[in-house]
């Protein structure tokens, strides 16, 4: 047998083993998914399920051949949970948010319920303590607000919102809700505020092109920052970060600072 065959031989068995290992965890998936209630919100996260999160988001980063750049690592908390305050373009910015911090922190987000009809994803995510916010109805909004709260109190995991409640079609920065802020204030944590760029641009890229998507962490508003100022106050802080971060301001953007 030649080196060539051997080669070819140790490549193939390489190929079957990947292949084996992401049809069993693929069926894994599925037979998981199948014991989360998709009418309960969970309290608890589960490594196993945060697991399977991990590692199917991470598999398509690598294929869809995503690179994250971070900087600002430095404001990240040390410890304890945090509020994670980004601006919102496309489905990857979650993604991207609890891959790059899952060293340090599991995140949870509070999501439109149309997500958590997602096949197999919607019931993963809702088993990793992720919300569903009923946008129209203030009164159930505000029991997600408090879901989220006693999240972060109880040491679960730290949550992630984002103030303009719906993804931005131009990249623009759209009003904001300020009621999101009042999760850090009846929590009693930090605000964690990041601005993303490019995640728009891996649909368009993909298959043929690599995107590099940049997280920019901006600010980090302290416990005693949060407590002593109000939601809108908390809000035009994070919104002005954000603008000049993404080297937009208010005029440009045709809208409203905030909406009710």
């Amino acid at each position: 047998m030649t080196v060539l065959q051997v080669l070819l031989q140790f490549l193939l068995g390489i190929a079957v083993v990947a292949a084996g290992f992401v049809l069993f965890m693929g069926a894994a998936l599925i037979i998981s998914g199948l014991f989360v209630d998709n009418d309960r919100l969970y309290d608890k996260d589960s490594r196993f399920y945060r697991f399977l999160l991990y590692y199917y988001t991470i598999l398509i980063y690598i294929a869809a051949r995503i690179k994250v750049e971070v900087s600002g690592k430095e404001l990240i908390p040390r410890e304890g949970q945090f509020l994670l305050v980004t601006n919102h373009r496309s489905n990857f910015d979650p993604i991207t948010s609890w891959i790059t911090l899952r060293r340090r922190v599991n995140l949870a987000f509070i999501s439109k319920p149309e997500n958590f009809r997602i096949p197999f994803f919607g019931r993963i995510i809702r088993r990793c303590c992720f919300m569903p916010i009923d946008r129209e109805n203030p009164r159930n909004a505000k029991t997600t607000v408090d879901r989220a709260a006693a999240l972060m109190k109880n040491g679960v995991c730290s949550v992630g919102i984002y103030p303009e409640g719906t993804r931005s079609r131009t990249g623009k920065l759209l009003p904001f809700h300020n009621m999101v802020f009042r999760i850090a204030k009846e929590a009693g944590v930090p605000i964690l505020v990041a601005v993303m760029e490019n995640t728009e641009q891996v649909r368009k890229n993909f298959p043929f092109k690599k995107t590099c998507i940049k997280l920019k962490y901006l600010d980090l508003i302290t416990v005693e920052e949060v407590m002593s100022q109000r939601t809108n106050q908390l809000g035009s802080r994070v919104r002005n970060a954000m603008l000049k971060a993404l080297n937009q301001t208010d005029e440009d953007n045709g809208n409203n600072k905030t909406v009710a």
